[in-house]
């Protein structure tokens, strides 16, 4: 029932008669249960989660979607979601994965520059988005934790209250001590000084959520988008291993990162740092602690 329910609604949604008739178990990410579906004709990749998750595919689709119309970086399409049964579910275009070259890491950082610097046409250079400065038009997640969106017009503002913030209370109610927070919280303002401009981010790059298709084409995926400093996304790009050389060649091709970036980027990553303590626990809070004494020197 619940796969007749998904093919009606992929059937409604492209004007195109789809069954259905072989499913494949696949890779869903840490949370999510991932299946590859073929009439035969046509391939799409379908993501499930229990049915109150709904929003948080709903919120993933639509990221996609606008990062899909900046017509920059390649993303998975996507096609449909809701709920059928006790499950939500999100239909996504299938891509087939290869493996990366240096020519696809160059081309990744170029491309993920130009995404950088896309601004919505119907708003002059420096409005993020509907309202304007840092934000998104919805709250979405971080992995499964809540990442709120409010939009502010402030860029240190946003970071301190609705990042690291929201982070730090989470990490509060689970026990955690980190003794500094508020003297960090206090210095936000200084340490993000710098004149940022609102630029279209994944939120969550990191090497799992990024590859390239058979043909070579670079593909970013599974985002936590928003609308904030570009360099969020380059930070993270080097907090779990980090990038080939190439890609960072390609983006400073496009867009060079500006000075400071080399300080503030640990500042960036105590976010996904104190998210992962917040999801996982264990060494993840001695670590977000040795970040916070590093940035405050």
């Amino acid at each position: 029932m619940m796969w007749t329910e998904i093919d009606s609604h992929i059937s409604q949604v492209t004007g195109e008669k789809f069954q259905s008739l072989q499913r494949h178990s696949v890779g869903g990410g840490c949370i999510n249960q991932g299946y590859s579906v073929s009439d035969g004709q046509r391939t799409y990749f379908v993501k499930f989660n229990q049915a109150s998750q709904v929003g948080m595919f709903e919120a993933e689709a639509l990221g996609l979607q606008q990062m899909y119309k900046t017509a920059t970086i390649r993303v998975p399409k996507p096609i449909c979601w809701g709920t059928a049964g006790s499950s939500a579910y999100v239909v996504l275009e299938w891509l087939e994965m290869g493996s990366a070259n240096t020519k696809s890491w160059e081309e990744m950082g170029r491309k993920l520059a130009a995404m950088h610097r896309w601004n919505p046409p119907q708003f002059t250079l420096g409005n993020g988005g509907s309202q304007g400065g840092f934000g998104w038009d919805i709250n979405n997640t971080i992995g499964s934790t809540p990442q709120i969106n409010t939009w502010t017009a402030n860029w240190a503002e946003f970071y301190a209250k609705h990042r690291l913030g929201y982070q730090f209370q989470l990490a509060r109610r689970k026990g955690g001590h980190l003794p500094q927070e508020k003297e960090l919280l206090e210095a936000i303002p200084e340490l993000l000084a710098h004149k940022v401009q609102p630029s279209l981010v994944h939120g969550d790059l990191w090497g799992g959520n990024a590859g390239c298709t058979v043909s070579g084409e670079p593909v970013i995926f599974d985002p936590a988008t928003y609308f904030g400093d570009r360099e969020v996304d380059i930070a993270m790009t080097e907090l779990f291993g980090g990038f080939s050389a190439a890609f960072y060649r390609g983006y400073n091709e496009v867009w060079q990162l500006d000075e400071g970036y080399e300080q503030r980027k640990t500042l960036y990553n105590l976010y996904h740092i104190l998210n992962h303590f917040n999801l996982f626990g264990g060494g993840y809070l001695s670590q977000a602690n040795r970040m916070i004494a590093q940035i405050l020197g």
